[in-house]
């Protein structure tokens, strides 16, 4: 009863999606209703005709194809109102499920960042597309079967009952053996069926992986290291569902077939035992047809623990996603006027056991441009990240236009704060989809921008020029072009604060100088921040932070920190000395 006590919020929350449906459901629960009764009548008419003609032998032909033509108009009216409530039960669930998976879909987008760097993708894309199939298989499947066995359970046990009183009190004797195996089946196979809806997910994951991964592992011949490893998941999957397979073989047909053979015979004794008169044949019959049809419904009803059980399981992974914390944003939406950045006291870290950023202050004036420099991990990225609202500030403060950023909408970050990443996102679409990315954008200013970046010469020579589809993650592009691509979203429409996270390292020279025209361009009206491992590109940045394992230990312009011959002129040594030897 503990765990029913469990489920029950979840399986109430998910059957819930369903109210849009209410008509729907009604309309097909009335149906269903119907049909129950038409089956049931069948046999009462059978057993008329045993009873007051065949045992009378009196065959009147009106009265006799009067029953017949009843009889299979009954079984076609039953057949028909089963066929119309499928189809509304199915209309319910394919609407279910399309509301559930959006507003799944939706959880997943607003999750923090930090969720995504412990969680893999494919348990994500699990709980997006299999666990909410799952649920359109309770309301196809579990709650239709529930509701049509209710219905004729129900319509049986009148029937039953008007016929006979002591052959129907004989005959409800298997719903308590019935509840005991429900009661049984439900302790024993909910953690199986968690373990399954776990393992499918890592398999999604896996299978996530390898195909992400796929040159790599077959760059370094891994494919059967791999190969063992989606086996091993398979192999779990499969033993978990053996366990569920031969749980439902012990403790639901065969257990339940037991059952009705038991009754069966206890109303054959009955009959037999009782005097001449007491029960008429035809009743035996009607009987005997009852608790044939009984059965079935009652198998059903059990079986379909087992998809409860996966649906409320699939319901509990994906609450769990919906309700996760979401990214938190303030309520401050007046956009910002400047790109002034102020940085004081602030420390970061990802995990509570070590910070990747410690004390860093920082002053920006608007329209200036500022470097971060330093090696990899000493936290240059971190800060970008941190300045684009990406993860919360628990330690210090970062105020943008003199404003907490804390305090600032979703909005207002994303208008006024952009970033240039090195491995840039590119959508299986179009040219003008990946610049424009939903935002109402002209096509005049697209080609401005691609022009800036030196990709128009590229979309002129395609089939449908910035109409033509780009392959997946961009692969008829080259990294450098991506990079270009990244960029001309942001310069299509100029924000604030515009970060540049290693975004020229892939590009040549010749495109490298045009790109450093445009942002001299973009700095009349944005505030540039730069992380960059090529120190030249920076030379003329008005303040250059330099970080070393989080922490800042210079500041100021190019000439100054030279001038100190600290950390910076080191590392612009070691740069000057790499770039003679490549040209020797």
């Amino acid at each position: 009863m503990a765990n029913l006590n469990q489920l029950w919020p979840t399986l109430k929350r998910l059957l819930r999606y369903g109210s849009p449906w209410r008509k729907s459901l009604g309309l097909a629960i009335v149906l269903l209703w119907i049909a129950a009764v038409a089956e049931v009548l069948g046999p009462v008419l059978v057993s008329y005709f045993i009873d007051n003609m065949v045992a009378k032998h009196s065959m009147p032909l009106g009265l006799v194809t009067g029953l017949a033509v009843s009889f299979l108009l009954l079984q076609i009216l039953a057949a028909a109102l089963h066929y119309w409530q499928s189809l509304l039960f199915n209309e319910a669930a394919v609407g279910v499920v399309q509301r559930l998976r959006t507003d799944v879909m939706d959880a997943a987008l607003r999750q923090p960042l930090s969720a995504f760097d412990t969680q893999p993708v494919g348990q994500i894309i699990s709980r997006v597309t299999n666990d909410t199939e799952v649920v359109r298989d309770l309301y196809v499947t579990v709650v239709a079967t529930v509701l049509r066995s209710a219905a004729l359970i129900g319509a049986m046990l009148v029937a039953m009952f008007s016929l006979d009183w002591r052959m129907a009190l004989v005959a409800i004797m298997i719903f308590p053996a019935v509840l005991t195996v429900m009661l049984i089946y439900q302790r024993y196979s909910t953690p199986i069926v968690r373990r399954v809806r776990s393992y499918l997910a890592d398999i999604n994951n896996g299978f996530n992986e390898v195909i992400s991964g796929m040159s790599v592992i077959q760059q370094f011949r891994q494919q059967a290291r791999f190969g063992e490893r989606m086996s091993e998941a398979s192999r779990s999957h499969y033993l978990a569902r053996m366990e569920t397979l031969r749980l439902d073989g012990f403790l639901l047909r065969p257990l339940l077939s037991l059952f009705s053979a038991m009754i069966l015979c206890g109303l054959m004794l009955l009959f037999g035992f009782s005097s001449s008169g007491s029960f008429e044949v035809g009743v035996l019959y009607a009987f005997i047809n009852y608790l044939g049809r009984l059965n079935e419904p009652l198998i059903e009803l059990t079986t379909q623990q087992s998809m409860l059980q996966q649906a409320v399981v699939a319901g509990e992974r994906i609450f769990e996603l919906m309700d996760a914390p979401r990214q938190h944003y303030g309520q401050d939406s007046r956009p910002l006027a400047s790109g002034r950045i102020e940085i004081e006291h602030l420390s970061f870290a990802y995990r509570d056991d070590r910070n990747v950023l410690n004390d860093i202050n920082l002053s920006v004036p608007s329209r200036s441009f500022v470097a971060l420099v330093g090696h990899t991990g000493s936290g240059k990225s971190t800060l970008a990240n941190l300045l684009m609202g990406y993860y919360p500030v628990k330690q210090g403060e970062i105020r943008l236009d003199g404003r907490p950023l804390t305090g600032l909408s979703h909005g207002v970050l994303r208008e006024g704060v952009a970033m240039v990443q090195q491995d840039p996102v590119v959508l299986a679409d179009t040219f003008f989809a990946n610049v424009a990315l939903g935002r109402s954008i002209s096509e005049e200013a697209v080609w401005h921008a691609l022009e800036t970046v030196q990709l128009a010469e590229l979309a002129r020579s395609l089939s449908d020029d910035i109409y033509t589809r780009l392959g997946e993650q961009g692969n008829n592009l080259s990294v450098g072009q991506k990079q270009l691509l990244a960029m001309a979203r942001v310069l299509v429409a100029s924000p604030q604060i515009l970060i540049l996270d290693e975004a020229t390292a892939n590009i040549d020279s010749g495109t490298e100088q045009a790109i450093q025209k445009a942002l001299k361009a973009v700095r009349q009206q944005t505030t540039l921040v730069v992380i960059a491992h090529r120190l030249s590109t920076i030379i003329d940045a008005d303040t250059i932070l330099v970080l070393h394992r989080g922490h800042a230990v210079e500041q100021g312009n190019h000439q100054q920190l030279l001038a100190k011959q600290g950390r910076y002129w080191q590392m612009y040594q070691l740069q000057l000395a790499g770039e003679e030897l490549e040209e020797t």
